[in-house]
């Protein structure tokens, strides 16, 4: 395969780039993504485990819609899951658990700067990447924040290494090497502003239509992180869900899950429900307004607890967001998801934060928004188990081939 090496300065450093060639594929050849999310626990994301351990596979918000039936932004958009090239529907593939060996990244090296010292005495690696959606033909960025112990103080000008594991199958691929940033040493990309200990690297050739891999090492003390980009046509079909309350058992579960470093109990019937609709050719979308130090833990609950793998996101300020901050947030979240065509068809939440913002966003129909133990403001359909959707999900058809 060829091998293609840009150099560009950045700051100070220099950014390293191999470019492999991609294969070009449809989606009828890749489905609407394959892959799954692993635990940066598990594997070195969040700690230092060795390089050679292995992986056991088990914008503003849109305007108008809402209950009133009118069009929004969201609701206008043709959600048929089709192959633009085509015209066909897109295949359905298995959801893959993403797990391998971790890459050897080589022994450390030398922080570049003595503080960098001080911010690792501080206590535990905290890393958490970014996941994104992107179409086809998108500039396709890999961001994610580098910092330690319990001031989530940051890792600045330090060299971090990248692999990609390429559809979620294979071998490793060396991405090339790039450093962390001083807080405002980088322009935005896609809504994260630098607040420092930043990585922002831009895949040189684009992805595939699938789901993708990102594994991250910090050279100086071999601390990993993981962030997944999905590459998927405008019409994807997809769900999306809240996770405090919605499923776990407690809606102040973040502040639990962070004192006591813990991972929460699941809502009975929970996980089942989602892998029916991913079973379905849905992919699955974890939308949560929990503070960004949180996102690795985030990780944690949604495999350990046995959800379908899929994009995550927190907020990306360290306190989170409740009230009108969460429907601002949250409802900006699905303006960008519209934006490349993604509309979700279903959705999951437990508050009237929750109800606002979908209600902002156009989610229709009404009973596609499920809300666990909590009546919806706007008309919304209430549940007091999972367990009474798991019949209605099972037969329902499939949304893609």
């Amino acid at each position: 395969m060829p091998v293609s090496l840009g150099i560009a300065r950045r700051a100070g450093r220099y950014t390293v780039a191999l470019g492999l060639a991609v294969l070009a594929c449809s989606p009828a050849d890749t489905g609407a993504g394959s892959g799954g999310t692993a635990t940066p626990g598990s594997d070195g994301a969040s700690g230092d485990p060795p390089a050679t351990a292995t992986e056991t596979t088990t914008p503003p918000p849109a305007t108008g819609g809402g209950s009133s039936g009118e069009a929004s932004t969201a609701a206008s958009l043709d959600t048929t899951a089709t192959d633009d090239s085509t015209g066909e529907g897109m295949q359905c593939e298995p959801v893959s658990s993403c797990q391998a060996p971790l890459p050897n990244a080589g022994p450390t090296i030398d922080w570049e700067h003595f503080e960098s010292s001080l911010v690792v005495a501080s206590g535990s690696s905290r890393h958490r990447g970014r996941d994104m959606f992107y179409n086809p033909g998108d500039t396709q960025w890999v961001m994610a924040k580098f910092a330690y112990g319990l001031t989530d103080w940051d890792l600045e000008d330090e060299r971090v290494d990248l692999f990609l594991l390429r559809n979620c199958e294979g071998e490793w691929e060396g991405l090339g090497s790039t450093f962390t940033t001083y807080e405002d040493d980088h322009p935005t990309v896609e809504g994260v502003v630098d607040t420092g200990g930043r990585l922002y690297f831009q895949i040189p050739e684009p992805l595939p239509v699938g789901r993708h891999r990102i594994h991250m090492v910090v050279r100086g003390d071999d601390t990993r992180a993981d962030t997944y980009l999905e590459i998927v046509e405008p019409g994807t079909p997809i769900i999306l869900s809240d996770i405090d309350g919605t499923l776990t058992t407690f809606e102040w579960e973040r502040f639990v899950d962070f004192l006591l470093d813990t991972v929460p109990d699941a809502n009975p019937g929970s996980p089942e429900a989602l892998h029916l609709l991913v079973e379905r050719g849905y992919r699955p979308m974890y939308l949560t307004a929990r503070p960004e130090f949180l996102g690795d833990r985030t990780y944690a609950f949604i495999e350990e607890r046995g959800f379908p793998p899929g994009i995550i996101h927190t907020t990306l300020s360290a306190t989170g967001a409740m009230g009108s901050a969460a429907v601002e947030y949250k409802a900006a979240e699905f303006a960008v998801l519209a934006s490349r065509g993604l509309v979700p068809a279903w959705v999951f939440g437990n508050t009237d934060s929750d109800a606002e913002a979908y209600d902002i966003s156009g989610i229709q129909p009404l009973e596609q928004r499920i809300f666990f133990q909590h009546e919806d403001p706007f008309g919304g359909r209430t549940i007091e188990s999972y367990n009474e959707l798991l019949g209605e999900f099972a037969t329902l058809p499939n949304v893609c081939q």
